[in-house]
Parts: structure tokens; C-alpha cells; sequence
């Protein structure tokens, strides 16, 4: 590829941009064209991400300003958004304008939760607060890559870990009409709550712990509903028990429903199959996956079980690239015209 697309890395001392700075570094097609972070500007970004050192040696982080004094060098941009919700929606708004101000072509892949919802006041009902920029939102869509074939807005917006680790498996049972509602249980690491430490992510109390949050009121269900929704036109009732898990990276989901009819396991699985048959990370296993089997790459693992109309299935991601930093890639490739899994097919380190 002898033309790379500078990209912007914004909220770029979270776990999520750390992930987007080295998947850009290992990108064909991408180089950094400025990392975003309003508390660390002028700092090193290998002060912030040691494991980065050695690839950005010399990378600092940037104003936003400063990125937007860059936007006239290149015709062509790509912007990662890694910000907090409520405040992804205005700092992406600001680069949009300075963009198409200076004649340029700006990208937009956002992985917060500004532009999961299509509608602002679906958005205001979950978040307490009005939309930043509702006239954006009909330029993004959301939707897990492999559910949707075809994009038509110019922008994307992922879904979040849990969400992915759920739409995976709910959005083929539902198209086929094998149930209208699901029961989740699902385990993340501590990565997902963010780089800020907390009480519930404080290594004394989550080492060997395991606790439920938020149980039936999680923010991802509404979510998770309305692209269901989306994606089948299908109206489905939702219970979910999100878990917070002794590990770092990785979601373990386990979804329960009673099907309409009786299937078996087998065909449960072949029906899977088919729903991803040409998809590069989502696979279907012979066995319930592990979750190590896929923590640190942008792959999915899913396996079902059944018992009369009873039918479990297990689904394993890995939050910080499937559920956030490597989804978003997939969205940004097949916008740009990439390849789908460029940048994102390196093997993992094992014994994580």
C-alpha cells in the first residue's frame, strides 16, 4: 500500500487507544498521524504505554488543536475515537468541521457509546443527558461488522464489549425466529471498566472475586435490544447479569433461551455456521470455548448446547479488541476500502 492514511487516536490514554496505537503500528495501510489526549499533551506516549516505546520512541501526545492544525497536510483521514461517551460526540463534531473546513476527507470510526443509538432521544433515556450533536447521528451507523453487509453512512459506530459478545450469538437465534427472549450472564475483565482506578477495579478486591453489577439495569441492554432490532426486525426481551472477573482482558457470555421448537445442539451450531460461513474472526467450535483461546486477538469463539427447548450458548471475545479497539478497525478497513482484516490477524502470545 504506498499511500498510508494518517489517523487520529482520540482519548488516547485509555486502554482502548493503546490498543488502536498498536494495531495502527502493525496497519499496511494507517500510520499515526497524531494521538489526542487533553491531560497528557506533550507527554511521551511511551510513558503512558511502556509496551508502545520501542514503536512510537519519539510520539507525544497532542491538543486537539494541534491535530487540527495538521488536517491540510493529507487529502485523505482517519479518526479513532477512544473518548468517554458524552464527550467523543463534540470532539469528533469539532474534527468533522475542521475537516470539511480545510476540504478534506475525514473518516469516522467511534467507539464510545455517542452514536450507538440512532435516535437522541434513545440516547438521552439511557445517559441522563441530551445528545452533543444530534444532527450527527444520521451519519453513523452501528452494528456489529459481520451482521451488517452493507454500510451507507460515511461514518461507524461499534458496539461496546459486552454488547458484541452478545449480539454475536442472539442476532442469528433471533433472525431465525428461534426465541423472542434471552437470558445473559457474562464475565469481563478488568480492562473493561477503563484505566482509572476504582474500588471494583483495585487488584486487592478483584483478585479471586468474581461479583455481579448492575444486575437486570446494565446500560448495554437498551443497546443491545435496539440493534437486535436493527439487525432482524425483531422486538426481543432482554435480561442480562453483567460479572466483573478476576482476569485483566476477555468476556466470557453465556446466553440461555427456550427455543419455540425443539433443535439439538448440532443444528444449533450448524445454523451459526451458516450465519458466519466467509467471516474471518467469528468461529463456531465443536467444544464451549475458552476464553484464553481468543484473549489479545480480534476473534470469537461460540458454541451451543441444547437440552429439549432449552439451548445455551457460551461466547468469548476479548473486550479491548473485538468489543472495542479491533471491531472499530474492521468498520474503519471497510470504509476505507481495505480489506476487512488487514492489520488484525496476528497471532496472540500464548500463556497470557
Amino acid at each position: 500500500m504506498s499511500t498510508q492514511i494518517p489517523t487520529i487516536v482520540l482519548g488516547g490514554s485509555g486502554y482502548v487507544a493503546g490498543e488502536f496505537l498498536r494495531l495502527i503500528a502493525g496497519h499496511p495501510g494507517l500510520t499515526l498521524g497524531g494521538v489526542v489526549s487533553t491531560s497528557q499533551a506533550g507527554e511521551q506516549v511511551g510513558k503512558t504505554f511502556p509496551h508502545l516505546a520501542p514503536t512510537y520512541p519519539d510520539t507525544q501526545f497532542v491538543s486537539l488543536e494541534a491535530v487540527i492544525e495538521r488536517l491540510g497536510s493529507a487529502p485523505r483521514w482517519l479518526l479513532l475515537s477512544a473518548a468517554p461517551h458524552g464527550a467523543s460526540a463534540g470532539l469528533i463534531d469539532k474534527l468533522l468541521t475542521a475537516a470539511a473546513d480545510a476540504g478534506v476527507e475525514l473518516v469516522v470510526v467511534d467507539a464510545s457509546a455517542d452514536f450507538r443509538f440512532a435516535d437522541a432521544a434513545a440516547y438521552e433515556a439511557v445517559y441522563g443527558h441530551a445528545h452533543e450533536t444530534p444532527a450527527r447521528l444520521k451519519e453513523f451507523t452501528c452494528a456489529v461488522p459481520e451482521q451488517l453487509a452493507e454500510i451507507t453512512t460515511p461514518h461507524a459506530a461499534h458496539p461496546g464489549c459486552f454488547a458484541t459478545t452478545m449480539l454475536l450469538p442472539i442476532v442469528p437465534l433471533a433472525a431465525l425466529g428461534l426465541a423472542d427472549e434471552f437470558f445473559v450472564s457474562a464475565v469481563t475483565g478488568s480492562t473493561g471498566a477503563g484505566r482509572t482506578p476504582r474500588d471494583t477495579t483495585h487488584h486487592p478486591l478483584r483478585q479471586s472475586n468474581l461479583f455481579a453489577y448492575q444486575a437486570l439495569k446494565h446500560r448495554h441492554d437498551p443497546e443491545v435490544r435496539a440493534l437486535i432490532k436493527a439487525a432482524t426486525g425483531r422486538d426481543v426481551r432482554l435480561s442480562f447479569v453483567p460479572h466483573s472477573g478476576p482476569f485483566a482482558r476477555g468476556i466470557h457470555a453465556t446466553i440461555f433461551l427456550h427455543a419455540k421448537e425443539r433443535t439439538t445442539g448440532a443444528q444449533v451450531n450448524d445454523a451459526l455456521r451458516e450465519y458466519y460461513r466467509g467471516s474471518t474472526f467469528v468461529r463456531v467450535e465443536d467444544e464451549p470455548p475458552k476464553m484464553k483461546d481468543i484473549a489479545a486477538t480480534n476473534y470469537a469463539a461460540l458454541h451451543a448446547t441444547a437440552s429439549g427447548d432449552t439451548i445455551v450458548v457460551c461466547s468469548v471475545t476479548d473486550n479491548l479488541l473485538k468489543g472495542a479497539a479491533g471491531g472499530s478497525l474492521q468498520w474503519a478497513n471497510r470504509l476505507l476500502g481495505f480489506p476487512e482484516a488487514t492489520g488484525l490477524t496476528a497471532p496472540a502470545a500464548g500463556w497470557l
